[in-house]
């Protein structure tokens, strides 16, 4: 069925309305107002609205597919006929709210689950033939849907029957090196049963986690089908997930300072943060196993087999309400833990700098590392990348800094706000970056202030996950003439920019029995690099190219479903006379004659060739000499490689002094500290960094000789 864009607005309103006049405490009614409330925030919000059709449906329907069983392990192509009946019908089906496509896929796959859950345990209860010849296609989309249920359990047999090769053989490799000779041998029968028995282990615990999830968990799933159709950064985010969101991308919380993570039916704590309430109050460990949450003094919750999203509901909270947890420690005794919630800072998401060495004694170099572009938006008093940055240039300043390196290397992006005031610190004034909104004329986003925070030059490091905001700052300065940008052969190609939308304040009233019903973070423009170019797909070039592991591997937005297409626009006019690298092809020239004279850098190559070849490999045989064969071959193919950067090549790396007072008495900060200094010290793309600023420098002072 095809709809024009108009109507679709009208279809929804109506039925928005109608349902206005009804109680809201059916479940289903909740998921009709979810979908028809993120239709009508795609169709109103997004850059690139969508005709709701027979082909926007059969998308969703190849989408959802791949996001439920892409491995195909569970479908047959029996469950795909029947499924394909509605394969152009979703569209219909979205704007009713109806769900017998959607239910119909979760009765198939839960029947799915049922019995692959019986073939493995079946199958993991016999010993396998290690010396038969046959192999896996570990690849889904290399395969078909298996034909029936019998060629189905023949996949789960030779699937299992490699994952149980895998453990058997390294046990026998760990057997073979094992030195102590009180230590009794065991036999290959022996080490076969126990390769089974964890691999039997392992599937009870994924198929534990997949029985669990609810129905609005798999229904976020259906809705991310269709919101994936729009382009790939465009995302349905229940409560707990916009939650989740938030605090990465603030690096804020209020709770009790510590990450959780299941095991089995219980819920362990994997790690307690520096910092926070709980590590202040010292009684809460590492491997506590939370047994029961309650809340000040109302009854306990036992949270024995609850999914760690539940859990993690329950343990966070608003600063200064009290949360007590009844835990099972190591040597197990039980004890209750009192822990009143707080503000708890991520500290390794922030910025952070140090100092290095220069190529020549003297040369002092700043070395600034940015991770992503925080911003605290729900608190007015957060921290935000760009105050961050500033004061880190600051202390650079003071150092005496000869140049400085900008870490954006994986860095996803952020906060479009700092990325425009951060690039602004390099240059006087002026436009920084395009934004345009559909059906719109491009808005000019432009540094305002004439300060220039710093006027030295500068070295910005990305590889291919350096994306978004990392893209708009290195297309910035790469396009004044500012910095040199240097890293893989080109950025993510990430060139949009999103919003959210809270479902909660866009439908009447009367829904009130429905929510939270969640937000849906959609593309509302695209951004455009000052000379009128975007990044969309292309990414950014690097003025000098290092290579990388992905050197020879597509990767980035390129490799995404339905990502936007590469436009162009207008440039705008733009200059600055902080400092104008005009030997920027001597400097080219020099980077790549050290490339080709490194040992290092040739061996990078070399390892970027072995990934390529390896990444298309995904067949593996499943007799043990054959699959031997295939491990040593490429385990000695990784020797070759493994310790290329063991080395200290950037030997003199030290705090920023104003930063150490903040460790002392702090082991765990001082350790992170040590982590982050010895990484730096062997990096070898922060050394061609160091030497590219230190031809900038020469190069410079021999033009201002003569």
């Amino acid at each position: 069925m095809k709809l024009l864009r108009g109507p679709i607005v009208f279809s929804l309103f109506a039925s928005v309305m109608l349902a206005a006049f009804w109680p809201q405490t059916d479940p289903s009614q909740k998921e009709m107002v979810l979908m028809q409330t993120v239709l009508r925030g795609l169709e109103r919000y997004h850059y690139n609205p969508q005709t709701i059709d027979d082909g926007f449906s059969q998308k969703v329907f190849k989408l959802y597919l791949e996001n439920i069983d892409g491995a195909k392990r569970f479908f047959t192509q029996e469950d795909i006929g029947k499924l394909s009946v509605h394969e152009t019908r979703l569209d219909d089906q979205a704007l009713a709210g109806d769900f017998e496509f959607f239910n119909l896929s979760q009765e198939l796959l839960d029947a799915g689950m049922r019995k692959t859950q019986t073939y493995y345990r079946e199958i993991l209860a016999q010993p396998f033939d290690f010396t038969k010849t046959e192999s896996v296609e570990l690849d889904g989309e290399k395969r078909e849907w298996a034909k029936n249920d019998a060629e189905l359990r023949d996949y789960w047999e030779r699937y299992l029957k490699y994952e149980a090769l895998t453990r058997y053989v390294e046990s026998m490799q760990d057997q073979e090196k094992e030195t102590d000779a009180s230590v009794e041998k065991k036999t290959p029968e022996q080490l076969e049963k126990e390769s089974r028995e964890k691999v039997l282990e392992m599937f009870d615990r994924w198929y534990d986690r997949l029985f669990k999830l609810k129905r609005d968990d798999r229904m976020s799933q259906y809705v991310n089908a269709i919101t994936g159709i729009y382009d790939p950064h465009t995302n349905y985010f229940k409560p707990i997930d916009k939650e989740n969101f938030d605090i990465r991308f603030s690096g804020r919380l209020e709770g009790i300072g510590a990450r959780l993570m299941s095991d089995g039916d219980y819920t362990k704590v994997s790690e307690v943060v520096v910092g926070g309430p709980a590590w202040k109050g010292k009684e809460l460990e590492e491997n506590d196993i939370i047994q029961k949450v309650a809340q000040g003094d109302e009854e306990p919750v036992d949270i024995k087999g609850m999914l760690i999203d539940d859990v993690v509901q329950l343990v966070r909270g608003a600063k200064g309400t009290e949360v007590r947890l009844t835990v099972k420690k190591g040597d197990g005794t039980v004890k209750v833990v009192s822990i009143t919630r707080d503000v708890v800072i991520l500290d390794e998401r922030f910025a952070k700098s140090l100092l290095l060495e220069g190529a020549n004694a003297g040369e002092k170099i700043g070395y600034l590392y940015l991770p992503s572009f925080y911003a605290d938006f729900e608190n007015p008093n957060g921290r935000n990348c760009a105050e961050d940055v500033a004061a880190e240039l600051d202390k650079l300043k003071a150092a005496g800094v000869d140049g400085i390196i900008l870490d954006l290397r994986n860095n996803g992006g952020g906060s479009l706000r700092d990325v425009v005031k951060m690039s602004g610190y390099f240059v006087e004034r002026g436009p920084i970056v395009q934004v345009r909104a559909r059906n719109q004329e491009a808005e000019v986003l432009s540094d305002v202030d004439p300060r220039v925070q710093y006027d030295g030059p500068v070295v910005v490091l990305v590889n291919n996950f350096s994306a978004s905001a990392s893209e708009i700052l290195a297309a910035a300065l790469q396009d004044y003439g500012r910095a040199v940008i240097v890293g893989s052969n080109s950025t993510f190609g990430k060139g949009t920019v999103q919003r959210f939308v809270d479902l909660d304040r866009v439908v009447s009233p009367a829904f009130t029995d429905v929510k939270p019903l969640g937000e849906i973070k959609l593309t509302t423009q695209k951004f455009y690099r000052i000379n009128g170019g975007s990044t969309q797909l292309k990414g950014v070039t690097p003025d000098i190219v290092l290579p990388d592991n992905y050197h020879y591997i597509t990767a980035g937005e390129k490799e995404e479903n339905f990502a936007m297409s590469w436009t162009e626009i207008k440039p705008v006019a733009y200059e600055q006379n902080v400092l104008r690298l005009g030997h920027l092809d001597e400097v080219k020239r020099r980077s790549q004659e050290r490339l080709r004279s490194s040992a290092v850098f040739q061996q990078v190559d070399a390892n970027a060739r072995r990934f390529e070849r390896q990444s298309k490999f995904s067949n593996y045989p499943l007799a043990q000499n054959e699959y031997q064969n295939l491990e040593d071959r490429i385990a000695a193919e990784a020797k070759v490689f493994e310790n290329m950067f063991e080395q200290v090549v950037n030997p003199k790396v030290l705090n920023i002094p104003a930063d150490l007072p903040g460790m002392e008495g702090d082991e765990s900060k001082q350790a992170r500290n040590k982590d982050f200094i010895d990484t730096t010290a062997k990096d070898v793309y922060i050394r061609e960094a160091i030497m590219i600023l230190h031809d900038i420098i020469d190069l410079e002072r021999l033009a201002t000789r003569n």
